[in-house]
């Protein structure tokens, strides 16, 4: 394997990390605050 094909390789799961780690941190801070739902018992908040 050539060094250009290697360096790409190594790029591409850097970036791989990156995103998946992105997407974690963003729905891990989701979760927090207040959940507000409507259904047939009516409206429930709930803190998380």
């Amino acid at each position: 394997m050539s060094r250009n094909a290697l360096y790409l390789v190594i790029g591409l799961l850097a970036a791989v990390v990156l995103v998946v780690g992105y997407q974690y941190y963003q729905e891990s801070r989701s979760r927090s605050g207040i959940e507000i739902e409507i259904g047939e018992h009516g409206v429930s908040i709930e803190e998380r």
